[in-house]
C-alpha cells in the first residue's frame, strides 16, 4: 500500500491547522481533527471521488462529518484539496460572516454536503444521501451507462451513537441493505463529560451487526494506515449491507492532553502547540503553514477527480444520445426545475363539491401530481393508512432481494421513526435529484424537531405531511392532539407551516411548497371533513392569507386557519341574526408566505379601523402579530368525539360569536384602531 513521509506530512498538517485555527479563534474542538487526521487522509487521498472545481458534480462521493464539532478537519481537507476555502478562510474560523463557521453549513461552504453539528444528524443525513443515490441509480442507469454509482462516507463519534436519531436511521439503513454507505466511527472513548465509561458502555459492534450492517474493527487508527485502507476496501466490496468501521483513535493525538476530554472542546495552550509543531517537524514560530509537497500530494488526487468527471461528462453525453428523454429528465432535476405545466394537475374545487378531510385532499393532490413529478419520493412513519401518503400504484423503495419492492420504488416505509425520517429527508433533499415528503401526525413532527430545524437552516426543499392536526382528531385525546406544535414551527425561520381550510387551499399549499426551492414545509391536515368554501381559490391562497368573505361596514374581522375557517363562515350569519353585527372572514393558511407579501396587500386583508379576532384550536401564541384578540386553546385537549371536543372548548358559531361580541365591545371606544400589521420596525425588516 506504501505510505510515504509526504502522507504523514499531510496528516500532521491537518493536525497543525486544526490547532492553529482553534487557538486563533480561542474556540473550537481540536481533538477530533487531530485524532481523525490519519483516516481522513487515507479516505480523501486514496478513495474519495470528487472535483473541487465543481463541488456539485452529480457522481461525486459524498462526505458527511456527523461529529460536526470537528469541522476544522473538514475545512482543512477542503483547503488542501483545492476547494474555494482559502487560508484566509481557515484563519477566519468561527468569526462572523466567515465561510468556516463553528459547525459545517452546507449553504455557506463549498464542499459541505449537509449541515451538521447537532449530534446524530449527520449519520442520518448520510442514510438519506445513500437512499437518494440508490434510487437515482435504479431510475437512470442503463447497461453500459452507469451514470450514478457514488459512495456516501460519513465520520461519526460516540455522541452521534448516543443520540437516538442515529439508531432510527441506522436501523432503517440496515433493513434497506444500502451497500453504498460506509461509516467510520471515531472510537476515542471521550465525550464532553470525560471518558465514555461514565455513560456509554454498549457494544457498538454487536449493535450494528444486529441492524444488519457489515462491521470492521481497526485497532490502531493513529498509526496503521494500511489497516485503515484495507478496512475501507473491504467495506467497498460489501454490496448488500451498509458498513461501519470501528476505528480506535487517540483524541488530540500529539497534544500533551491527548486521550483526555481536555482536548475535546477547548483550544490547545500555546506551549502545547509549540511542542506539537516541534514533534511533527514544523516551525513553532510559524502558524497556518502548509508545505508545498502537501499541496502537491492533494492536488494530484483532486486532478484525478477532475479527470474522472471529464470521463463522466463523456459518458453523460453518450447517454444523452442513446436515452434522450431520461437525459433531459436528469438535467431538469439537477437544475431544481419542475416540469413545465405540472401545476395544471393540481385539483380545484367549487362549493358544490362534497366536504372532504384535508388529509384526503392531500392524498388526491399526491395522486394527481406523482405522474408529472417523478422526482417526488415519499413515505410515512408507519401511518400510511392514516396519513394517506401513498398513491394507489406506488412501488415501495426496498432492497430488491426482499421481494417487497425495488430501489426504483418511490414509497419509503420509514417505520415508527419520525426523527430518523426527518434527518433522512435532509439527506435525500441534499442529493440533488429528488424532492422528499413524508407523513406522520402533526403532534409527532415534534419528535423530529432537531431535524426540522436543520432543514430550515440548510435551505432544502421537503414536505412534512402532518395529519390529525388538532383536537379534531377526537378520541385519541390530549396525548395526540397538538396544541403548541404550530406555534413552535411557525417560530422557526425559513419554515413554511400550512394549515389549509379546504381543497383549493390544499392545492395552493402544494403549489407553493413545491416551487419553493430553498424552504422546507409542514402541511397540517385534518382528520374530519371540511366543506369547500365560497371565495377560496388557488390564486388567492398562494399569498398565504386572503379575504375569504368581504363585508362592507364590517364590525369585526374573524381570522382563522384550517378546520376553524368554515366555523367562522357560519359565525358570520349567527352574528348578523343574533347580534346585528357584520363580520369579515380572513383565512391565513401560511404565516410565512403571508408575511412575504407587500405591506399594502397585508393591510388590505387586515385593515386599520376594524378590530380582529383570531380563531384556531391551538396555542394563541403568535396570533398577536395579526389580530387584536385571540381565541384558542392554551391548555391540553380532551378525549371524545371531535364534535363534542369542539363543543367543550366552544369552537362553535355560538362560542366564536360570544368572543366576537366581547371584542367589538372592548374596542368600540378606541379611536383610530390600528391593524397589528402596522409596526414600528416595519421599515427596518
Amino acid at each position: 500500500m506504501g505510505y510515504t513521509k509526504e502522507d504523514w506530512l499531510a496528516i500532521n498538517t491537518i493536525r497543525i491547522l486544526a490547532a492553529d485555527a482553534t487557538f486563533k479563534s480561542n474556540s473550537g474542538h481540536p481533538g477530533a481533527p487531530m485524532g481523525m487526521a490519519p483516516v481522513a487522509h487515507v479516505l480523501w487521498n486514496k478513495f474519495m471521488k470528487f472535483n473541487p472545481k465543481d463541488p456539485k458534480w452529480l457522481n461525486r462521493d459524498r462526505f458527511v462529518l456527523s461529529n460536526g464539532h470537528g469541522c476544522m478537519l473538514q475545512y482543512a481537507l477542503l483547503h488542501l484539496y483545492g476547494y474555494a476555502v482559502s487560508m484566509d478562510d481557515i484563519k477566519a474560523f468561527r468569526t462572523v460572516d466567515s465561510i468556516t463557521p463553528g459547525h459545517p453549513e452546507a449553504h455557506d461552504t463549498p464542499g459541505i454536503e449537509v449541515t451538521t453539528g447537532p449530534l446524530g444528524q449527520g449519520i442520518s443525513n448520510a442514510v438519506g444521501l445513500a437512499i437518494a443515490e440508490a434510487h437515482t441509480a435504479a431510475t437512470f442507469n442503463k447497461d453500459g451507462h452507469r451514470i450514478v454509482d457514488n459512495y456516501t462516507y460519513t465520520f461519526l463519534g460516540d455522541g452521534c451513537l448516543m443520540e437516538g436519531v442515529s439508531a432510527e436511521a441506522s436501523s432503517l439503513a440496515g433493513h434497506l441493505q444500502l451497500g453504498n454507505l460506509i461509516a467510520i466511527y471515531d472510537d476515542n472513548h471521550i465525550s464532553i463529560d470525560g471518558d465514555t465509561n461514565v455513560a456509554f458502555t454498549e457494544d457498538v459492534v454487536k449493535r450494528y451487526e444486529s441492524y444488519g450492517w457489515h462491521v470492521v474493527t481497526v485497532d490502531d487508527g493513529d498509526n496503521d494506515l494500511d489497516a485503515i485502507e484495507a478496512a475501507i476496501k473491504q467495506c467497498q466490496e460489501v454490496k448488500n449491507k451498509p458498513s461501519i468501521i470501528k476505528l480506535r483513535t487517540t483524541i488530540g493525538f500529539g497534544s500533551k492532553q491527548q486521550g483526555t476530554h481536555g482536548v475535546h472542546g477547548s483550544p490547545l495552550k500555546a506551549d502545547d502547540i509549540k511542542q506539537l509543531k516541534e514533534r511533527f517537524g514544523f516551525n513553532p514560530e510559524e502558524s497556518f503553514v502548509v508545505p508545498q509537497e502537501v499541496y502537491d500530494l492533494c492536488n494530484k488526487q483532486a486532478a484525478k477527480g477532475a479527470a474522472a468527471q471529464e470521463e463522466w461528462n463523456k459518458l453523460l453525453e453518450s447517454y444523452g444520445s442513446k436515452y434522450k428523454s431520461e437525459h433531459e429528465e436528469l438535467v431538469r432535476r439537477l437544475k431544481g426545475e419542475l416540469p413545465a405545466g405540472w401545476e395544471k394537475s393540481l385539483p380545484t374545487y367549487t362549493p358544490s363539491d362534497p366536504a372532504i378531510a384535508s388529509r384526503k385532499l392531500s392524498e388526491t393532490v399526491l395522486t394527481k401530481i406523482e405522474g408529472v413529478l417523478p422526482e417526488l419520493i415519499g413515505g410515512s412513519a408507519d401511518l400510511t393508512g392514516s396519513n394517506l401518503t401513498r398513491w394507489k400504484d406506488a412501488v415501495d423503495f426496498q432492497a430488491p432481494s426482499t421481494g417487497l419492492g425495488t430501489y426504483a420504488g418511490r414509497y419509503i416505509r420509514f417505520g415508527v421513526r419520525e426523527h430518523g425520517m426527518g434527518a433522512i429527508f435532509n439527506g435525500i433533499a441534499a442529493y440533488g435529484t429528488l424532492i422528499p415528503y413524508g407523513g406522520t401526525f402533526l403532534n409527532f413532527v415534534s419528535y423530529a424537531a432537531g431535524a426540522v430545524r436543520l432543514s430550515a437552516l440548510s435551505q432544502v426543499r421537503l414536505i412534512w405531511v402532518a395529519t390529525h392536526d388538532s383536537i379534531g382528531l377526537g378520541e385519541d385525546g390530549p396525548t395526540h392532539q397538538p396544541i403548541e406544535t404550530l406555534a413552535h414551527f411557525r417560530a422557526l425561520p425559513n419554515c413554511m407551516v400550512w394549515r389549509p381550510a379546504d381543497g383549493n387551499e390544499t392545492s395552493a399549499a402544494y403549489y407553493v411548497m413545491l416551487t419553493s426551492k430553498h424552504t422546507p414545509s409542514i402541511i397540517a391536515l385534518s382528520r374530519q371533513n371540511l366543506p369547500q368554501l365560497e371565495g377560496s381559490t388557488i390564486d388567492r391562497a398562494i399569498k398565504g392569507g386572503y379575504v375569504l368573505h368581504e363585508q362592507e361596514g364590517a364590525d369585526i374581522t374573524l381570522v382563522s386557519t384550517g378546520s376553524e375557517v368554515c366555523i367562522c363562515v357560519d359565525t358570520v350569519q349567527y352574528l348578523a341574526e343574533k347580534h346585528n353585527l357584520k363580520a369579515r372572514v380572513v383565512s391565513i393558511p401560511c404565516f410565512e408566505v403571508f408575511d412575504a407579501q407587500s405591506k399594502e396587500y397585508r393591510l388590505s386583508v387586515l385593515p386599520d379601523g376594524i378590530p380582529s379576532l383570531s380563531v384556531e384550536v391551538m396555542s394563541t401564541m403568535g396570533w398577536e402579530r395579526y389580530t387584536h384578540e385571540q381565541f384558542g386553546i392554551n391548555r391540553f385537549g380532551a378525549s371524545g368525539a371531535y364534535k363534542d371536543v369542539y363543543k367543550k372548548f366552544e369552537f362553535t358559531p355560538e362560542g366564536i360569536a360570544k368572543r366576537a361580541v366581547a371584542t367589538v365591545e372592548f374596542w368600540k371606544d378606541v379611536p383610530n384602531i390600528r391593524s397589528p400589521i402596522n409596526r414600528a420596525f416595519q421599515q427596518l425588516i
